[in-house]
Order: C-alpha cells, then structure tokens, then sequence
C-alpha cells in the first residue's frame, strides 16, 4: 500500500509540472522573427583570378632546325572589390601580370609586365547616370629592354624603361554611364595625367624635360569597359581609353587598349588570348629614328586558372 501511495504521488507530482516543463522546452526552441528592416544587405563584393601559363621545349639533332631549350612563363592576375549602399558605389580593380621567355640562342627576356590599379567612386543621379571621380596608376615591375644586332651581328639590347619608371598617374572627374550590366561608359572634360620618370636617362623616352621628375597634362578623358559572355564557357573583355592633352597637340589622341578572351577548359584550365595596343604620341619609338607608333603585345595560352570565390 505505502508502494502504491509514492507511486501515484510521483505521478501526480509529473502532470502537476508539465506545464512548466512544457513552457521550458517552448521557450528554447522558439525563434525570433525578424523584421526585414532590420536585415542587413551585403555592400562589398569581393573576388578575382589567377592564371598561370608554362611553355617548355627542347631539340635535340632535330633536322628543321630550332633553339636546343625554350621556356616561357606567364602569370596574371586579377583582384577585385565593388561596394555598393543606396546611391553610392566605389568600384576597385588591380591587374599584375608579368612573363618571361628563355631560348638557347637569346637568353631571358621579359614578354609581359604590367601594374594597373583602378579606383572609381560614383554617385548615382539617374538610374544609368552617376557622377564619377576616376583615379588609375600604371605601371611595371622590371627594366625593360630594346633589341637589336651591331655591325658585326652581334645581339645589342638598350634599356628603355625601368622599374616604375614610367609611371602614369591619372586623376578624372566626370560622368558614367551605364545603359547595360556589363557596358560602362565615362566621360571627362577635366583629367590631369602625370608621366612619372625619376631616372634621368630615359627621361627623353617619355617626353619628360631633364630638370623635372614627372610631365603634367590637362585634358579629356574617355573610357569605355565591356564585358560578354560567348556561349557556356567564352569571357570577352576589352577597355579602351583615350586621352586628349589640353597642352600640347590635343589632336593627338593617346590610346590604351585591352582585350582579353578566355574560355574555361576544366575547372582548373583555361585558355586565354589576350591583345592589347598602347599609343602615345609623346614616347619614343623603339626604332628611334622613325616617329611614334603603336606599341602591340598579344599573349596566348593554356594553363592553371584559379578563381577566387565572390564573396
């Protein structure tokens, strides 16, 4: 009987606490609702790529002919990070890239060299219009080198630029536009450029006066960026910008143009061609005794591609 008795007390003593207990367990497993207000957008987007492309060869009593070693490697790569909150944007890019090629018969010689950062805050005033400041600094790594044959045919080479030197520094304000996602277009009639050369011997090259570091220009600027996707696995990309001196010869326009197309093989491979032209009617021509001329550089290749995550 006592066994009975504490058995239907405990029991009782179960259903007198199942509210409570019922409310313990409500209370830990309830969510909260959030109010959308108060959900917080993503403003930055971050991301970029590398590339790596590596060519090797060898002869050995090979009748056609050829350098007995070959090898080349080309390395790019490309960062980003884009902020966007309400009207306000500011748009961040920097481009390295640097290439070598080895023969038997010419030794190393640089095949690519570029530093090209890009900074640009815009305020939106329409809904394909923005009031943009524009700043870029381009530039390179290594000295560069101009090659030629004496009397004799021997190989010659001529320094022509330096590490850092030129330096080109540009400085816009003005208006983007923007009718596409992938087509920007900007527009300034007030940019300043500056041509920095510190190295007193290639000074001339770049129309910098000897007793100055850096050539000062006022002028208009344009630049026009497109990107397109070409079917499932082709990138298309090109940048054109032209530059117009106030101070000197503003006919003369000077022109960088970049074009890149890519197509992703495997996750890991890609190919790449990439062209671009420079004119500058202020620096030398490697052949000194003819006047400006385009300045032409076209890479292509398969290789390692790695793809930063967008984050």
């Amino acid at each position: 009987m006592v066994l009975l008795a504490f058995i239907f007390t405990f029991l009782g003593s179960l259903t007198a606490q199942d509210p409570t207990v019922l409310d313990l367990k409500q209370q830990a497993t309830r969510t909260i609702p959030k109010d959308p207000k108060d959900t917080v957008t993503k403003k930055w987007k971050l991301g970029g790529q590398f590339n790596l492309h590596i060519n090797q060869g060898s002869l050995s009593n090979w009748s056609a002919g050829g350098d007995a070693f070959s090898f080349s490697l080309n390395t790019l790569l490309n960062v980003f990070a884009f902020y966007k909150n309400n009207k306000s944007s500011w748009d961040n890019s920097l481009d390295l890239a640097y290439g070598i090629v080895n023969t038997t018969s010419l030794g190393s010689r640089k095949a690519n060299d570029r530093i090209d950062l890009l900074s640009k805050y815009g305020y939106a005033i329409s809904k394909k219009w923005n009031t943009t400041l524009l700043f870029n600094a381009r530039t390179q790594f290594a000295n560069g080198f101009a090659y030629s044959k004496t009397a004799r045919g021997n190989d010659t080479s001529t320094i022509i630029s330096k590490s850092f030197a030129p330096a080109y520094l540009l400085l816009s304000m003005g208006f983007d536009y923007k009718p596409i996602k992938n087509l920007s277009l900007f527009i300034s009639p007030a940019t300043g450029r500056w041509v920095v050369v510190t190295d007193k011997v290639i000074k001339p090259l770049f129309g910098v006066d000897s007793g100055k570091n850096a050539r000062n220009e006022l002028g208009a600027f344009v630049s026009a960026n497109y990107t397109a996707k070409l079917g499932a696995s082709f990138v298309f990309k090109t940048k054109l910008d032209l530059y117009s001196n106030y101070k000197q010869n503003p006919q003369n326009i000077d022109i960088f143009w970049t074009n890149s197309l890519t197509a992703k093989i495997t996750k890991f491979i890609n190919f790449s061609l990439t062209v671009d032209m420079i004119y500058d009617d202020d620096t030398k021509n490697v052949k000194q005794a003819k006047g400006a001329a385009p300045q032409w550089l076209q890479l292509m290749g398969i290789g390692f591609a790695y793809k930063f995550a967008k984050k």
